[in-house]
């Protein structure tokens, strides 16, 4: 990777940047706090769907003391939907080591913000450019994808040493007071220009007249990345349970895959009706209406859970312990679903609609 040509390409990328810049609810100012609230949002998630949660969760919690102090429940209230729970636990984490150890103001060091919970070597680089105006390139898999096809690289991306190697050489040419825009422009650029999915748009790019693969024709070629291992797919009952107007809803345990999360009443194969009735009667509930199965796939990172789904409509709550019965209101309004189970939710309620059957 050489410097020369990685210089080259700063003064077109800003001017670019300049004019054609998405506008973001994030980018209304360089405050900190609320860089780092989007970078950890779009961690593995589109820009369309984070700015409707980052707007609810700034304002509900507009500064990192907010964050410090608020409740478990509201938190993955507000964080419901956007997948990788880790991410909100370790930001409110963050929030209170910021609180305890820096008077609540935002470290402005790279080494003391990659300490932080949840704050990797990207993240960091992305907060200390964009607030701070420091020379910290943040490598994501846009910029990733950019610079490799810039410059023709076949290194294997999921590489440590290769993204290190690229920081380095990036953070050489940052322009100095213009280090926030840089950042936002490579990502920005590969964004919405030279797209991770389908044809790059080169006849957009403010690069393309130094671009190595555009000069060769071989764009789709780059970024190599090794394959990936197949996910691993796991099968699933779950029941919507439902009676007197309240809705069973469980604790998972504190490991493993959505630690500490709510679930609905769950067994992790697939069974017959028979052995659901037993499963029922087991727990002290009897004569109950069960619903025609629907089915319902919900991918995680590594598995994909395929779910035989029913609604339950008994009129006694049986006898494990271990099921809190809450409220249509309650479990909409307070209670963070998981998507995977959001998605039976909803589904069962469409089905309870459609048959005009109550809930009450």
């Amino acid at each position: 990777m050489e410097a020369y040509r990685l210089e080259d390409i700063v003064k077109p990328l800003l001017e670019w940047y300049e004019q054609h810049k998405r506008v973001l609810p994030w980018r209304e100012n360089k405050d900190a706090y609320r860089v780092w609230v989007s970078e950890i949002m779009l961690q593995q998630t589109r820009v369309e769907a984070v700015i409707a949660y980052y707007n609810r969760f700034l304002k509900e919690l507009p500064t990192v003391r907010d964050l410090a102090a608020c409740g478990d429940e509201q938190l993955m209230k507000l964080w419901e939907g956007l997948g990788y729970y880790s991410r909100a636990r370790n930001l409110k984490k963050a929030a209170q080591v910021i609180c305890a150890d820096y008077q609540g103001i935002f470290p402005t060091e790279f080494d003391a913000v990659v300490k932080l919970p949840g704050i990797g070597t990207y993240t960091a680089g992305a907060i200390c450019s964009i607030a701070f105006e420091k020379k910290t390139a943040a490598v994501d898999g846009n910029v990733l994808r950019v610079i490799t096809r810039l410059t023709a690289d076949s290194t294997d991306i999921m590489d440590n040493k290769f993204r290190e190697e690229m920081k380095k050489a990036l953070e050489a040419v940052y322009p100095a007071g213009r280090c926030g825009d840089f950042t936002q422009s490579l990502m920005e650029l590969g964004a919405t220009v030279c797209v991770p999915n389908g044809e790059p748009k080169c006849g957009e790019c403010p690069l393309s007249k130094l671009c190595t693969a555009f000069r060769k024709n071989r764009q789709t070629q780059f970024p190599v990345k090794k394959k990936k291992a197949e996910r691993k797919n796991v099968k699933k009952t779950v029941f919507l349970l439902c009676c007197c107007g309240e809705f069973a809803v469980r604790r998972r345990q504190e490991e493993g895959l959505l630690r500490g999360m709510w679930e609905f009443p769950n067994i992790d194969k697939t069974v017959s009706a028979g052995e659901i009735r037993d499963w029922l009667s087991q727990r002290g509930i009897v004569n109950a209406a069960i619903g025609e199965a629907f089915e319902k796939k919900h991918i995680f990172t590594h598995v994909e859970w395929h779910m035989k789904c029913y609604v339950v409509r008994c009129d006694m709550k049986g006898n494990d312990t271990a099921w809190n019965w809450v409220t249509k209101e309650r479990l909409e309004r307070e209670i963070a679903l998981p998507t995977a189970f959001r998605k039976v939710y909803d589904e069962g309620m469409k089905r309870m609609d459609k048959e005009e059957i109550s809930y009450e």
